[in-house]
């Protein structure tokens, strides 16, 4: 199909960009790698009256770490995420995120940001934020605001953004020492959605339990969900096998799953556990090392 008439606009600063956003309301949309845009645009679910491109501004394309953080920048692709040495090195979970979304000619175009901004349940990024406890950077007419990510999916396709705000830096804490994470997705073909999916990152203590942990599920809720019940429960406990079992089945528990084209929702609850099992020892084995 072919999408209805707008008007594209290509802002050079934030600023301009921001104004833009005043300027032209509910009827205007960010465009930024365009991977999920472009395609609701073309069947007609997205109608924009204005595109504003954001791809030339400068400065929103990064990898550092900085200030206790690993900073991306809104405009970083998925590409880029994947060859990053610092990502390599330190990040396995997002490595593995952003190493299974779709396929590389999509991730040299989509970006990190774009993922987030677009809240769509079934992209792989929003869950392995919440694992790993991340912050939103968002800007707009008064300066920068902080959103963490358990605040920032709102409903299906819907964030915490304002109609003024831009997403333009995304905020993972350096990990701890003793600290690993994991990404499990199982999907019907290479570079589908997942039919469920699960995202740990933990930090052990000097004993081997469980200090810290972050668990969040795919594709299984009309949000990403953080599987709160998970972590409390792990929490204090070293991850032994029957440990890791039971939070396996607390996380399937807070999968709130439909039954669709993938499969019937006792189906993916049960994707969720033994995909949480995988994490979760995948997450104590790259923690142990």
């Amino acid at each position: 199909m072919i999408p209805p008439v707008f008007e594209y606009l290509r802002p050079k600063t934030i600023p301009e960009a921001v104004a833009l956003l005043q300027q032209h309301g509910d009827e205007a949309k960010i465009l930024s790698g365009g991977q999920s845009l472009i395609p609701m645009m073309k069947l007609r679910l997205a109608r924009p009256g204005y595109i504003i491109d954001i791809n030339r501004i400068s400065g929103l394309s990064y990898i550092k770490e900085e200030g206790g953080f690993l900073k991306i920048g809104g405009l970083t692709r998925e590409a880029e995420v994947e060859a990053s040495p610092v990502v390599r090195s330190k990040y396995p979970i997002l490595l593995e995120t952003a190493s299974v979304i779709a396929d590389p000619q999509v991730r040299n175009l989509a970006t990190v940001g774009g993922n987030l901004a677009h809240a769509d349940p079934a992209n792989d990024h929003p869950a392995t934020m919440i694992a790993l406890g991340a912050q939103i950077v968002a800007t707009g007419a008064k300066g920068e605001r902080v959103i963490p990510v358990e605040e920032f999916f709102v409903s299906l396709f819907t964030t915490a953004l304002k109609q003024d705000e831009i997403l333009t830096e995304i905020r993972v804490p350096i990990p701890a020492p003793r600290s690993g994470g994991a990404y499990f997705k199982l999907e019907r073909k290479v570079g589908d959605f997942a039919t469920a999916a699960v995202a740990v990152q933990l930090t052990l203590d000097g004993a081997g339990a469980v200090q810290k942990i972050g668990m969040g599920l795919t594709n299984v809720g009309a949000v990403p969900i953080k599987a709160g019940k998970a972590e409390a429960f792990l929490r204090g406990k070293k991850p032994d096998a029957a440990t890791i079992a039971q939070a396996a089945q607390l996380a399937a528990d807070a999968a709130q799953p439909s039954a669709d084209l993938r499969g019937p929702a006792e189906y993916k609850k049960g994707l969720v556990k033994e995909l949480a099992k995988r994490a979760l020892s995948r997450a104590v084995e790259r923690a142990g090392k």
